[in-house]
């Protein structure tokens, strides 16, 4: 058996401490080649569709943000996911770290869940994600094919019934004929390293994210602010409503959690479903 590395030396985000290297994202969509065969500690939701983008960008082994677990553990979905690709995988309490905060992830993170590859390495829930980061540098990459994923990006309505509504399982799908779009997204609704910048990259008409649980400091809703900025309607629905990750299930089953200014100008209220937000953005469009 491979003996596992210093957690000391192997947990800075630097990654000095011998070839593979442990490093930080505040997003698993923002991937490089340089992370190829590295292990990554990404402050993304730990659903299936940031699991398929680990995979994709081929990294050694990943650790997510739980999300608050939520509806049907879709907060977690990527880790049985990426076991059938031998991955080692494992995901922090959100309560324990900012989601969309890589290096807070590192830094005070406590693993909440572990898939069996990473179980395999000496990984296990209640460790600190240093370590847990650490003993995943002696996992062996998966040379396996990554399988295709369902189509992650759906027009309900098109442009030529305007505003367009676009459902998407990322807000990372996000492009620029969204502008004046109503967005629904199944991303968290926390800012990326704080930056307001990441809150969407089009000017929308509106905005929906997944809560995440909320998590530390509240992190889970803290693209709402940024959006009212902007002058764009934001909410998130609960993460008990609807499956984070999963544009479909947040369009049909998300229960409206927390409403920037914006979105209660235009009516919108909590426990709103998306449809009635969908609607009263659209109503308040054409006044």
């Amino acid at each position: 058996m491979t003996a596992s590395p210093d957690p000391q030396s192997a947990a800075r985000a630097d990654g000095t401490s011998g070839s593979v290297r442990v490093t930080t994202l505040h997003s698993i969509t923002r991937l490089a080649p340089e992370h190829e065969s590295q292990v990554v500690v990404a402050a993304s939701h730990g659903g299936v569709y940031a699991g398929f983008c680990a995979a994709q960008g081929r990294v050694r082994a990943v650790i997510f943000n739980d999300a608050g677990v939520g509806r049907e553990s879709a907060g977690i979905g990527s880790l049985a996911w990426l076991d059938r690709l031998g991955i080692a995988a494992a995901t922090a309490d959100s309560l324990t770290c900012r989601i969309g905060d890589g290096d807070d992830m590192l830094a005070c993170g406590i693993v909440s869940f572990v898939n069996d590859t990473a179980a395999a390495l000496g990984c296990s829930a209640g460790q600190t994600v240093a370590r847990c980061s650490a003993m995943m540098r002696a996992a062996a990459p998966s040379a396996l094919p990554v399988p295709a994923l369902a189509e992650a990006r759906h027009v309900v309505r098109g442009a030529g019934e305007a505003p367009a509504v676009v459902v998407l399982d990322s807000v990372s799908l996000v492009e620029p004929a969204d502008a004046g779009a109503i967005v629904v997204t199944a991303s968290h609704g926390g800012l990326l390293g704080g930056d307001p910048a990441s809150a969407i990259k089009v000017a929308a008409l509106a905005a929906v994210y997944c809560d995440a649980g909320f998590g530390k400091d509240r992190a889970g809703v803290s693209r709402r602010p940024a959006l009212d900025d902007r002058g764009i309607a934001a909410v998130t629905v609960s993460a008990q409503s609807a499956r984070i990750g999963d544009g479909r299930s947040v369009f049909a089953d998300g229960v409206v959690s927390c409403v920037n200014e914006t979105a209660t100008g235009a009516g919108v209220a909590l426990g709103d479903g998306v449809r009635d937000f969908v609607a009263k953005m659209t109503l308040a469009s054409r006044r």
